[in-house]
């Protein structure tokens, strides 16, 4: 969510400024190796067991400390989380205040279960339709860094108006806005489809802070959980 007006998420240019110094190293040393012995160097990656073993106990310690922490989950908070790919990292840049996190959701406890309602595109989802996820998916370790909850101090009578207006978005099955354009309504990105559910549940009298890159406006995940509203519950690195 930098001087850029996103239209589609792809790879920015300055990818390429990154990958060009490793290729240009990549060259250099297969030249050099190549004149010593005039073969191609054999270079085998093979995990050994403690590898397995550690990142064996750095799951089991996550997902550990998603369990506990989910019990002081409850519908309408915010939840946020890490990504720990390059993609999450750049949209976590666009957050003006604070860049810790790169994606969103909100909490809905139905029948007992945890789920979280997100809007999510590009490689996670490739159909682009709003997600109903459990918890246990959402937060997963595979490809995250860390969870946040957060609660936004409102009227229970807003917060259940927030759940049935997260519903009926997911019922008619909102796209991802891949423009990330704030101004249409028929597509949300990730923060965008959070703070709609939020004005139209409290009748647009939630007012929030709006981010700028240039003329560029957009809501970004740090308008969300800094909002005056809204207070840090918990918070989880995995490790």
């Amino acid at each position: 969510m930098n001087s850029f007006i996103p239209k589609k998420i792809r790879w920015p240019a300055g990818c390429l400024i990154f990958f060009i110094p490793i290729i240009c190293v990549g060259i250099l040393l297969c030249a050099g190796l190549f004149s010593c012995n005039g073969k191609p160097p054999i270079i085998e990656l093979v995990p050994t067991a403690r590898d397995s073993a550690e990142k064996l106990q750095f799951i089991n310690r996550a997902f550990c400390s998603i369990a506990a922490i989910k019990k002081n989950i409850y519908s309408g908070y915010l939840v946020t989380r890490t990504g720990n790919d390059f993609t999450s990292r750049q949209l976590s840049t666009l957050n003006r205040r604070n860049k810790i996190y790169s994606h969103c959701g909100i909490a809905s406890i139905e029948n007992d279960s945890l789920f979280i309602y997100h809007a999510v595109g590009g490689e996670w989802n490739p159909g682009e339709k709003l997600k109903r996820e459990s918890w246990e998916q959402f937060a997963e370790p595979f490809s995250n860094k860390g969870v946040g909850i957060f609660r936004f101090q409102i009227p229970k009578e807003i917060e259940n108006k927030l759940i049935a207006t997260v519903q009926n978005f997911y019922i008619s099955k909102l796209p991802f806005d891949m423009d990330f354009d704030l101004s249409t309504d028929d597509k949300m990105y990730c923060a965008e489809f959070i703070y709609k559910s939020f004005l139209k549940a409290s009748d647009y009298t939630l007012q929030f802070n709006h981010s700028y890159i240039r003329n560029f406006k957009f809501i970004g995940v740090d308008d969300l959980f800094l909002h005056p509203l809204c207070s840090k519950q918990a918070e989880i690195v995995y490790k």
